[in-house]
């Protein structure tokens, strides 16, 4: 109790500080001359604006009879963890173990001889399940319709008239993105068929994805959408709930996926690629079996079954068992005649009846030794390669041969052995029958697991550790396309709500739900291991930006739709023209490798109306740039008060303002989820709008200036002293010479922070093996990045933002600071516009050392979801330290953390203390012998976008700190979302006559609790017609699990937390929440009965599905 009265007094004083600081903040704008010598002070008007909004928020924080800050204890426990038992394998503690010295093995290379006693299966026989399957890349060497058309229908052809042909016949399918294309070919008749087969278990569909997503750079709202959607096909079309995962590619293994799967209703799942080193030790121990269990479950309530391979490739040579020479001859695609053969120079034969005997024989010892590394005496062998199976050939070839060896094994009791063909469920079924449980509880003796399988090597010391990066053009691409989703999904369901209600649907597009649709399946294809991974060939990666760019363009056009009914003031006099939208787009892209340009809004006499959507469920107060015509202009709320606003020059390169073109940046406080009508005016007023100043440094080169009257420039044409940066919160120091970030220092500590930023290069090897779109194989430590020319240094000051831009030969790096209170004045923006396609074998990558006293541990995020702690390992070699990166990593000690939040996948290590150091771009000139076949050449310019948050840690201890569990604090989490879904600014269209009244749309009628996060509200398909949405929605939330030791003062937050409850019913201003079911993830199963109680409570880190009635 003392604790909580402690934790609402520094709420109380916490909030005091909070509004004192804005107070302050203002009082110094307004008394302090030195500081804009250029744009002369706030204008009065301003001023007031802002003082009301002080006391708007005041109240609103009155009225809600919550402080401030006040996080409640109970939430802050969850954090510090340690409440169950370890777990009896840490993956942390595994890699620390062990030796990783590579020994030779013998036919197994990367394991050892293994021996049994013949004798070993005479009480309880040895039960054999071979698991036929065909793994279909939705694009890599060729595209995915080129794919479908030559290899994939004929697969699924040859499947349905072949499993007919014997009951005993068995065979598994992942890829729903394939499947749905080949159904929606195929006769009633076919369908029947698949459906029979389905049902009587002969094919069995795993996993249930759109594709079988890389598990490195995808990010977890990507992750369950395509999840979501194969699951909902599967459903509408075969009525079939998947069981089973099924990931025998994806490069390394995310502990994000055991999750996604439990809460899924899967009860098994298998991985194939973990570093061979684990393998190997697993083997031995018998530990390739276990449950999976998240770092932060303290019960058990996440567990589910896994089961790894043990050797090198899910291909047949490797799969029934140690040696692959042997292996090769069960491969009967390779029998002597056809296309490929064994490389041990081995063929297969057929099965005959004078050779069964001898063959069965040779096999079942490979059989016996691979069980010798499981616990159970159920045996799996998988069955297949990449696209297997497409010829009725293959199919006799195989079935033939192996039903022949069955029934020769099967016949021989003193063998002590039963084998046949399984499909994935059926071998978990009868090994948990086996040990005597159900499926989905902890098999007795088998050991629980915690951690992920990231980085990955499949050989020596080749670690994939470059497709991390590789790409990275379309890995953010990707990250834009996903915001855009999330945001058209909710406005969508939002709008056509409120239309239902007020029984003007009919007037409403409910057509743009195809196009959501079609951006589902296209964000779900991209998330393929192949495609966000950068692993592609050149034309297929051109196909998936072509699928990308198309998908962005249709969910702009969603979004205006839906924002345009949601600001009407008058909702009857709606009409949708598809011709003539009523909004313009923020940006547009010309072709699929464009970086975005930016609307230019036309000013003249009457007024433009700007719409500024914000995706996120808290309201932000935020910088809002627009692009306009003319230097002369005012910004008004829609009630007609002037917002302060900073104008400043629009570069077209270093030293030359684009003609005609100005930003102006608004202040702007956005609603959650909702919109701002804000109102742009041309005014000759010379205070209307406060100017930024200009100083241009050039380093002694010998450049033309083109600058533009209305906002001044002080052009040096020598090198500058080294020179900070401040706002209320934080002052940065930048280098004069390199125009780079030197140092930081909080508002009201006397210690500076060194944290110098610098870019440096990594070459390839020159031996054999080099590094390709995978593989990071560096010639040693990287080098300082050397530019045959110094810099171009450009500082902005403004009183809403001011920013340092460094003009190199190969990046443009920005570092901005927000002048603003709260969360966006917090960290330092950070963007680097990347361009490397004159380099030969290099990659770049940008350094931040600190005195930070990080030792040998960081902290990487997994999938945007949950925080893995790393150590960097002397033991390997430098590319093994390196891991993915989707949206945060960050280094800290006892005082300290610094977090780098990102808004695309990226690579990521810490090679020394105080270090964290992120590659950039890639350009690999070969291939590196894992089936491409190219380099990477195709490189664009490519910006990445970061946002750097230094944090002082209030309560930390180093045994806390030693834990394998970490959480971000709510002000890292909130700056990342803040990142990750920027607002949208939509002009009202020029061509519209006098626009009709608009009025700004407030969703919420409540503040959402500070960690509760909507991960989407997505309109279900109609029965009938799957273009149409039906009357339900699927509303999935995150409660997020954050530290509290971090310190929280004036975050500027006006939400608090409630220990995980929420009051759904009452959320959503003019709606009611019509019935609340709680649903398995994907929405497969009723947890329970669908009820008009609509109030919630979930756990830290529980995601959960609802299904709803809006209207």
């Amino acid at each position: 109790m003392k604790l909580k009265k402690q934790v609402t007094v520094c709420g109380a004083a916490i909030f005091c500080v909070a509004v004192f600081s804005l107070y302050l903040m203002l009082d110094r704008v307004q008394h302090d001359p030195t500081r804009h010598q250029s744009g002369g002070n706030f204008p009065r008007s301003q001023i007031s604006v802002l003082q009301n909004r002080i006391e708007q928020l005041e109240q609103l924080l009155e009225e809600n009879h919550e402080i401030i800050s006040h996080i409640k204890d109970s939430d802050c426990q969850f954090a510090l963890g340690g409440r169950g038992q370890s777990p009896d394998l840490q993956m942390l503690a595994v890699y620390s173990l062990l030796p990783f010295d590579n020994q030779d093995g013998g036919v197994w290379k990367q394991g050892f001889d293994i021996t049994y006693e013949p004798n070993e299966w005479d009480t309880e026989p040895l039960q054999v399940f071979v698991v036929p399957h065909s793994h279909n890349d939705p694009g890599w060497i060729k595209t995915f319709d080129k794919y479908y058309y030559d290899q994939t229908q004929h697969i699924l052809n040859s499947m349905v008239l072949k499993m007919q042909e014997d009951p005993r016949r068995r065979f598994i399918w992942s890829e729903i993105s394939f499947f749905s294309k080949w159904w929606d070919n195929i006769s009633a008749q076919k369908r029947a068929a698949v459906r029979r087969l389905v049902g009587n278990g002969q094919l069995e569909m795993v996993t249930g994805g759109w594709v079988m997503p890389d598990e490195a750079n995808s990010h977890y709202f990507a992750m369950i959408d395509q999840l979501i959607e194969g699951h909902q096909w599967l459903e509408k079309n075969i009525g079939v709930t998947p069981r089973s995962g099924w990931a025998v590619d994806p490069f390394g293994h995310s502990s994000t996926m055991p999750y996604l799967l439990k809460r899924s209703n899967l009860t098994g799942m298998l991985i194939q690629r973990v570093h061979y080193a684990i393998k190997k030790h697993f083997a031995a121990t018998q530990n390739l079996e276990f449950m999976w269990r998240q770092t932060w479950d303290p019960e058990a309530s996440t567990d589910i079954f896994c089961h790894m391979m043990p050797f090198y490739s899910y291909d047949v040579p490797h799969t029934c068992g140690p040696d692959p020479k042997i292996c090769c001859q069960f491969d009967f695609k390779r029998l002597p005649g056809g296309r490929i053969n064994c490389p041990w120079k081995v063929p297969p034969r057929a099965i005959t009846d004078a050779n069964v005997a001898e063959r069965a024989q040779l096999l079942l010892d490979q059989y016996r030794k691979k069980s010798k590394l499981y616990r159970s005496k159920v045996l799996l062998v998988p069955l297949g390669d990449d696209f297997r199976y497409d010829k009725p050939q293959e199919w006799d070839a195989q079935f033939l041969n192996y039903q022949r060896i069955f029934d020769f094994l099967n016949s021989q009791p003193n063998l002590h052995v039963q084998a046949q063909f399984g499909t994935l469920s059926d071998y978990f079924d009868a090994l948990y029958k086996k040990v005597g449980i159900v499926p989905g509880m902890k098999p007795p003796g088998f050991p629980v697991l915690s951690g992920d399988f990231f980085s990955y090597a499949d050989r020596e010391d080749h670690y994939w550790t470059g497709y991390y990066t590789s790409r990275p053009f379309y890995k953010s691409l990707d990250r834009v396309l996903e915001a855009h989703l999330r945001g058209a999904e909710i406005l969508y369901s939002l709008a056509l709500a409120h239309a239902r209600r007020a029984g003007a649907d009919g007037r409403y597009p409910l057509t743009d739900y195809a196009l959501l649709s079609n951006a589902r399946r296209n964000l779900g294809l991209f998330q393929h291991h192949d495609a966000i991974t950068g692993t592609a060939k050149e034309a297929v990666a051109v196909d998936y930006g072509a699928r990308l760019l198309h998908s962005l363009t249709n969910l702009k056009r969603v979004i205006i739709n839906a924002a345009h009914y949601l600001v009407l003031g008058d909702k009857d006099t709606y009409r949708h023209d598809p011709a003539a939208p009523f909004l313009s787009t923020d940006d547009a892209r010309p072709n699929q490798d464009s970086l975005p340009e930016r609307t230019v809004v036309k000013l003249d006499a009457s007024p433009r109306f700007l719409v500024v959507f914000n995706p996120l469920e808290q309201e932000r107060l935020c910088v809002v740039p627009v692009l306009v015509d003319s230097p002369h202009v005012r910004v008004l709320s829609e009630e007609g008060q002037p917002l302060p606003s900073q104008l400043s020059a629009h570069w077209g390169a270093a030293t030359s303002m684009v003609p005609d073109v100005y930003q102006v940046s608004v202040l702007a406080r956005l609603p959650a989820l909702g919109l701002r009508v804000l109102q742009l005016h041309k005014s000759f007023d010379g205070h209307a709008t406060l100017k930024s100043s200009v100083r241009l440094y050039l380093h002694g080169r010998d450049l033309p200036v083109h600058k533009q009257e209305a906002v001044p420039v002080n052009v040096f044409p020598a090198t500058a002293d080294d020179f900070c940066l401040e706002n209320q919160h934080l002052q940065a120091c930048f280098s004069g010479r390199s125009g780079l970030l030197q140092s930081i220092r909080r508002a009201g500590e006397e210690r500076e922070h060194r944290v110098s930023s610098e870019f440096l290069v990594y070459g390839t090897r020159t031996s054999k093996d080099k590094s390709g779109a995978y593989l990071f194989l560096p010639d040693g430590e990287a080098k300082p990045y050397a530019p045959k020319d110094l810099p171009v240094v450009r500082v902005t000051e403004g009183p809403l933002f001011s920013e340092v831009a460094s003009y190199y030969q190969h990046v443009q790096t920005v570092v901005r600071l927000y002048n603003v209170p709260g969360v966006e004045g917090l960290s330092l923006d950070v963007s680097c516009l990347v361009d490397i396609r004159d380099h030969i074998n290099k990659e770049l990558s940008l350094r931040f050392s600190t005195d930070i006293e990080s030792d040998n541990t960081f902290f990487t995020d997994l999938n945007g979801f949950q925080i893995q702690p790393r150590r960097y390992q002397q033991k390997l070699p430098l590319q093994a330290n390196f891991y993915p990166m989707p949206t945060m990593a960050y280094i800290q000690d006892t005082q300290s953390r610094l977090t780098l939040h990102t808004a695309q996948a990226l690579g990521v290590s810490s090679l020394s203390s105080g270090q964290l150091e992120v590659i950039l771009d890639r350009r690999l000139m070969q291939d590196d012998n894992r089936g491409l076949g190219q380099g990477l050449k195709d490189n664009k310019r490519t910006c990445n976008r970061f946002r750097l948050l230094l944090e002082r840690r209030t309560t930390a201890n180093k045994v806390q700190d030693g834990r394998p569990i970490s959480f971000p604090s709510l002000l890292s989490h909130i700056t990342s979302m803040h990142l990750n879904a920027e607002a949208l600014v939509m002009p009202v269209a020029q061509e519209q006559p006098a626009p009709p009244a608009l009025r700004s749309f407030m969703p919420l009628s409540t503040t959402l609790p500070c960690d509760f996060h909507i991960l989407n509200l997505r309109m279900l398909q109609a029965e009938q017609d799957d273009s149409l949405p039906s009357a339900e929605a699927a509303l999935i939330l995150h409660r997020k699990g954050f530290d509290c030791s971090l310190e929280a003062k004036n975050l500027g937050f006006n939400c608090t937390t409630s220990q995980g409850k929420l009051a759904l019913g009452s959320l959503f201003r003019g709606l009611e929440l019509g019935s609340l079911q709680p649903t398995s993830l994907t929405l497969m199963y009723p947890l329970a009965a669908a009820s008009n109680s609509t109030n919630i409570r979930l756990d830290p880190m529980e995601i959960a599905t609802f299904r709803i009635h809006l209207g």
